[in-house]
């Protein structure tokens, strides 16, 4: 095997989890592998978005070699709730571990943030070593995150984001998923533009031809005007706005169901805060099969954020509701990443984030448009299909790990 051809993936999530961050690191993984490069992800048994660690999964550790890549599962602690100090010590204790691993003697480590302190004993670690090329893959700017949505205080987010640079600024090379999120790495963490690449997420489903009624059908659900929302239920998703527009639905007597998909920490108290809304039902996690039925059996699919989020992330879930073709409507702050993807796509209405009577009407408006819808739908897939294809992302992931563009770029083993 040639120099360079050894790549470890450090991350806490892997497939089997349908969302998050673990399509992509698995889908880089298994790429990777198929181009004849020796792979390693060392990840956590599979437990997202649930937050519990999945049926069939037990042990301590378990090494496995899954589509050509050695998967090496560590236990960690599962937080309830994922959030403050719970989450902390539950990434600590997989960085712990991530230290006292074998990494099987990689020429190139890629790190996955979040998480964020499991990344960040990774990079304590490869400092010592000092062979291997360093890679930060940022998903989600923790720091910005705690900030927007407000948790942890002040003095909280100064830490984190006084960890964060440390972390960023000791890369080789770091990867971010959109323009945005790279400018903000620059302004706030002092790393140099030059050593930022940007490559987006890509769609990871295949889309299900079926048409909304007759995937309706094949999972059992009514026959109704259905908007989605899938993915992770958490803090920063803000989905009371969803609960709210259900319950303006029901004062008015609009013909429209709405789904949440998934699971989450705040799943739990949004179910009791939806008690007695006919129209909102939610479904837990589908498997890999089901998820695109799912999508196609929407009329629409619903993006939201809470009042605040505008620049930590850019949500993945984006890439699977524009491969499905379907229109989307996205209540976001109006200045943020995702606005701003929406208005490259066409994907559909954008209206702020936590306007309950703003979001109840623009499903309505698509209720009784459906050129306009077909329209917005056909947008996000044509989008899609120009920059969120797998192969020019991993393509560009490829290139960026060929040896010969690895060499330390001129910040990459300074603070």
């Amino acid at each position: 095997m040639a120099t360079g051809d050894r790549v470890s993936i450090l991350g806490l999530n892997y497939a089997p989890e349908p969302t998050g961050n673990a399509p992509y690191t698995a889908g880089l993984a298994q790429y990777l592998a198929a181009q004849g490069r020796e792979v390693t992800a060392i990840t956590t048994f599979p437990h997202y978005p649930q937050w519990r660690r999945y049926p069939g999964y037990t042990g301590w550790r378990r090494a496995t070699v899954e589509d050509g890549v050695r998967v090496i599962r560590l236990k960690h602690l599962i937080p309830r709730p994922a959030r403050g100090l719970r989450r902390l010590v539950s990434e600590l204790t997989f960085g712990v571990r991530l230290a006292l691993t074998s990494w099987h003697r990689p020429d190139a480590v890629v790190l996955v943030s979040p998480a964020l302190f499991s990344s960040w004993l990774a990079m304590a670690r490869l400092l010592v070593q000092r062979r291997p090329r360093r890679i930060v893959w940022v998903q989600d700017l923790y720091s910005q995150g705690m900030a927007e949505t407000g948790e942890g205080g002040g003095f909280a987010t100064r830490v984190v984001g006084a960890v964060e640079g440390w972390t960023l600024r000791r890369a080789h090379r770091v990867v971010a998923i959109h323009p945005a999120m790279a400018t903000r790495i620059t302004a706030t963490f002092r790393v140099d533009r030059d050593k930022i690449t940007v490559i987006p997420n890509w769609g990871h489903i295949t889309p299900s031809p079926l048409s909304p009624p007759a995937a309706r059908e094949a999972l059992g659900w009514p026959q109704a005007f259905t908007a989605l929302h899938a993915g992770n239920m958490g803090l920063k998703q803000g989905l009371e706005v969803v609960v709210d527009a259900a319950r303006v639905a029901a004062q008015r007597g609009t013909a429209l169901r709405i789904v949440l998909l998934g699971d989450g920490g705040e799943r739990a108290r949004l179910e009791a805060a939806s008690a007695g809304l006919a129209n909102l039902v939610f479904v837990d996690p589908l498997d890999e099969a089901q998820f695109p039925i799912a999508l196609a059996a929407a009329d629409v699919l619903l993006i939201t954020e809470a009042p605040g989020i505008a620049e930590m992330a850019a949500p993945s879930k984006l890439t699977s509701y524009f491969a499905a073709a379907r229109p989307v409507v996205a209540s976001v702050a109006d200045h943020g990443i995702v606005a701003d993807i929406m208005a490259r796509a066409g994907a559909g209405p954008v209206v702020d984030g936590g306007d309950t009577v703003a979001l109840h009407d623009a499903l309505v408006a698509l209720s009784a448009g459906p050129a306009d819808a077909a329209e917005f739908g056909a947008r996000a897939y044509a989008y899609w299909a120009r920059h969120l294809g797998p192969e020019g992302a991993l393509t560009a992931w490829a290139e960026l790990l060929n040896p010969a563009n690895l060499e330390p770029a001129s910040q990459g083993e300074t603070p």
